[in-house]
């Protein structure tokens, strides 16, 4: 006679099985989309694209098409499935210039811009493309926004607008907003900045655009991390001066992704850091690469 499983000892193994799958690392290089180790090896170029985002069970990898240089804006959502290498192209967007796409915590909707009569607007559609639904078609007076993440909650998202920091609903209503200058004195934003929610719910991860003085043969402000304790409001700075990092993801709730370039480099490279660490810890994972995210 064969003894059953208990339910309860299944879920418990299955969970454990999900918890011990390889985790990866997605970033763009070069106009294509890549996925890696966690640490660095075994790099795969998935497709020419941009933005590159992985589902939380890693299967699946969203980012979106480019054209070719020279050529006018024509971008679209694509998925692709990592097993199968199959890519699926989202058709039914009424733009043909979409971009920066996003996973929802529970992979079954995806967050992206889009442009449409030259105006920035926030989408939502269903992970196989269907269902699209304009964020901001309610909303009284058209706002510009940047750097879309989800919440924690799956049911909102944190977004910009180069003076304030947002969380807002899937209709475009304010549900929480900081102004970057008063909770980072002499800080900035502008459309090239990243945020990143983290898994708990609890903190908000932020590039920040500092009024600084400029290292020798460096265009722009010098770029900064932050965190924001969304219950508090209170912020800290993780890279120090000397270290110009930006494009930031939680890697783990200790751990950081970003990327960042020397003085005398000429290619930007991601790497990993601990929260604590103020970036003396931090790890080169790819070289001349940007934007990444592990799963």
């Amino acid at each position: 006679m064969k003894k059953l499983i208990p339910f309860a000892f299944l879920v418990l193994a299955l969970n454990c099985f999900a918890a011990d799958a390889p985790r990866k690392l997605a970033y763009e290089q070069k106009d294509a989309v890549w996925v890696a180790n966690i640490d660095g090896t075994g790099a795969k170029k998935i497709s020419g694209g941009q933005c590159p985002d992985l589902s939380r069970d890693g299967s699946k990898l969203v980012f979106n098409t480019v054209q070719e240089t020279g050529q006018p804006s024509h971008r679209q959502i694509a998925v692709a499935d990592l097993a199968s290498g199959n890519i699926t192209i989202f058709k039914d967007i009424p733009s043909d210039n979409c971009m920066e796409a996003v996973w929802s915590p529970d992979g079954t909707q995806i967050l992206f811009y889009y442009y449409l009569n030259n105006e920035r607007q926030i989408g939502v559609v269903n992970a196989d493309g269907t269902g699209f639904r304009s964020v901001q078609k309610t909303e009284p007076k058209h706002v510009t926004y940047w750097s879309g993440t989800w919440a924690a909650d799956g049911k909102s998202f944190f977004c910009q607008d180069m003076e304030n920091i947002y969380q807002l609903d899937l209709d475009a209503k304010v549900l929480k907003k900081w102004k970057v200058e008063k909770i980072v004195p002499h800080g900035g934003m502008s459309g090239n900045v990243r945020l990143d929610a983290s898994a708990d719910g609890k903190t908000l991860l932020m590039d920040i655009e500092m009024d600084e003085k400029e290292r020798k043969g460096w265009d722009g402000p010098p770029a900064a991390i932050w965190t924001l304790d969304l219950a508090t409001e209170k912020v800290a700075r993780l890279t120090p001066k000397s270290l110009y990092a930006w494009d930031c993801h939680w890697l783990d709730a200790e751990n950081i992704l970003f990327v960042s370039q020397a003085a005398g480099e000429d290619l930007q490279s991601v790497y990993r850091m601990s929260l604590a660490g103020n970036g003396k810890d931090r790890k080169l994972l790819v070289k001349d690469a940007s934007l990444p995210d592990a799963k």
